[in-house]
C-alpha cells in the first residue's frame, strides 16, 4: 500500500502538520471546554473524540472504547496500548483525512464538528507527566559548559563518555507552550570572589534547547527496557525549553546537581509527534568508537534523528523575533534510546506519560549553541539584536519561541512552537 501523502484538508507547503505527520494533542474551544484529543492537519484541528463518536475509528485492533480513551484529558490511555496500537491508529486517521476517502470529507456535519481552526483552541499538556527526568547529552555543550568552569582540560567529567548523565526534574512544573514564566528567586553569589549567597531574583536567566521524549509503554519495577525495543517505548517527542536560573544553580549544584535552578519551569510544544512520523529522518549517530559504550547501551541500528532547531527571541524593546541559534537534534551524543535503555537498566520503572529531555542541544560552532550561557560564553560576548538592542541572558518581558522541522521531500515533519514569556519576579 503506497503512502497517503495528500489530504482534503489544504496544507501549506511549509505548514509542520501535513498528512505525514499526524501529531498527537489535547485541545479545548470556547464552546466545549472540557479537554479531549486531536491531532493537527495543517492550520487545523481534527478532533479525535468526535471523529471516533462517528464510528471512524471502529475495528482498530487493540483500540477498544475510541470514543472514551479520546475524549479524555490526557493521551495516558492511548499511551499504554502500544506501538501496534498507535501506528494502526495513525493509519487510519491518514485515511480519513485522504483526498481520496469520502468517510470524512462528505459528510458536511461531522466536518463541521470535527475540523476546528487551530488559531481557535486552547491547547493543554498532553500528558499527566507523572516522572520527569533531564539528561546532559549533548558532547558540544557538557565541553562548552566544563571548559568555561573548569578548563580545556578537564573540560568533561570521566563518567561522560560511558553514561547518559542525567537527573530528576520537577514534573508539577512543565507547562504547556504559551504560558509566562515569572523570574525566579533564589540564593546566589553577589560576586564571582563572595563566599556567602544573597537572597534575590536570578540576574543570569537563560534558556536550554532540547527536545523531550514521551514514554508510551513503560516497564515493570525490577525489570528493563533492552535497546534494540527502545524505540517501541517511545511514543513521540516534543521541542523543549528547559528555562534555567544559572546564578541560582552555580551556587546550589555542588555536591547533589540542579536543583531550585531548574524546577520553576519547564516549557513543552503542545502536539507530540510520533516516532513513525519522524523513521524517514532516522541517521546515524556522532561516533562513540573511543570509548565503545557498555553493551546495554549499544546501538545495532540508525537512532539518530536529522530534525533542525530554532531559538527565537524578542527582546521587550524589540518589535520582532530574531533567531538567535539554529541547531540539529542529530548533534546528541547519547540518543534518546540509550536515554531510555539507561533509565531502566537498574530496574526503574516508566510508566505512561513519563517525560525525559535531552539536554542542551549545541552544535559545534557558536551559531548552533543551545543556550545563552554559551552564546554569550558566560555572560562575556554580548547578543546584539538589529535595533541595537543588547542581551546577556534574559529580561522580565523577552519572549522566546523554539521551533523544530524534520525537512523530507516536499513536506516538513514540525511541532508548533514552544514559546513563553518572562515575568517580574515575584519576590523582588
Amino acid at each position: 500500500m503506497s503512502p497517503i501523502t495528500e489530504s482534503f484538508v489544504p496544507v501549506s507547503k511549509d505548514s509542520d502538520f501535513p498528512i505525514q505527520n499526524i501529531p498527537f494533542g489535547v485541545f479545548s474551544t470556547s464552546d466545549k471546554p472540557e479537554p479531549r484529543v486531536g491531532t493537527a492537519i495543517g492550520d487545523q484541528v481534527l478532533d479525535l473524540s468526535e471523529v471516533a463518536k462517528a464510528g471512524l475509528l471502529d475495528n482498530i485492533e487493540g483500540l477498544n472504547e475510541p470514543s472514551k480513551i479520546f475524549s479524555e484529558s490526557s493521551l495516558n490511555t492511548f499511551m499504554s496500548l502500544g506501538r501496534p496500537v498507535w501506528k494502526k491508529t495513525r493509519l487510519a486517521i491518514q485515511d480519513i483525512l485522504s483526498k481520496d476517502s469520502t468517510k470524512l470529507k462528505d459528510n458536511a456535519e461531522l466536518v463541521q464538528k470535527a475540523l476546528i481552526p487551530l488559531t481557535s483552541v486552547k491547547m493543554h499538556l498532553p500528558a499527566k507527566i507523572g516522572d520527569y527526568t533531564d539528561f546532559y547529552c549533548s558532547r558540544d555543550h557538557a565541553t562548552n559548559v566544563g571548559i568555561m568552569f573548569r578548563g580545556k582540560d578537564n573540560a568533561l567529567q570521566p563518567n561522560w563518555l560511558h553514561i547518559p548523565v542525567g537527573y530528576h526534574g520537577r514534573a508539577s512544573s512543565v507547562v504547556v507552550s504559551g504560558t509566562d514564566i515569572h523570574r525566579p528567586a533564589g540564593q546566589k553569589l553577589p560576586s564571582k570572589d563572595a563566599k556567602a549567597p544573597i537572597f534575590g531574583p536570578s540576574a543570569r536567566l537563560d534558556i536550554e534547547l532540547e527536545v523531550g521524549w514521551f514514554v508510551g509503554t513503560g516497564n515493570t519495577l525490577g525489570d528493563r527496557i533492552d535497546i534494540k525495543d527502545a524505540q517501541d517505548h517511545i511514543f513521540g517527542l516534543v521541542l523543549v525549553n528547559d528555562w534555567s536560573a544559572r546564578d541560582i544553580q552555580a551556587w546550589e549544584y555542588v555536591p547533589l546537581g540542579p536543583f531550585l535552578g531548574k524546577s520553576f519551569g519547564t516549557t513543552i510544544s503542545p502536539w507530540i509527534v510520533t516516532l513513525d512520523a519522524l523513521e524517514p529522518f532516522l541517521i546515524n549517530g556522532p561516533d562513540q568508537s573511543s570509548p565503545e559504550p557498555l553493551k546495554y547501551l549499544e546501538e545495532k541500528k540508525p537512532s539518530a534523528y536529522d530534525i533542525e532547531l530554532q531559538v527565537q527571541i524578542k527582546p521587550s524593546e524589540s518589535s520582532k523575533f530574531e533567531t538567535v541559534t539554529v541547531s540539529n537534534l542529530k548533534h546528541m551524543y547519547w540518543s534518546i534510546t540509550q536515554q531510555l535503555a539507561h533509565h531502566t537498566v537498574n530496574g526503574c520503572n516508566l510508566r505512561p506519560g513519563d517525560m525525559g529531555a535531552t539536554g542542551t542541544i549545541s552544535g559545534p560552532e557558536k551559531g548552533s549553541y543551545g543556550s545563552l550561557l554559551e552564546i554569550t560564553w558566560s555572560g562575556r560576548d554580548k547578543i546584539t539584536f538589529e535595533d541595537g538592542v543588547e542581551r546577556l541572558f534574559l529580561q522580565d518581558g523577552d519572549q522566546v519561541k523554539i521551533t523544530g522541522q524534520a525537512h523530507g521531500q516536499d513536506y516538513n515533519i514540525g511541532f508548533g512552537e514552544c514559546s513563553g514569556k518572562i515575568l517580574p519576579c515575584k519576590y523582588a
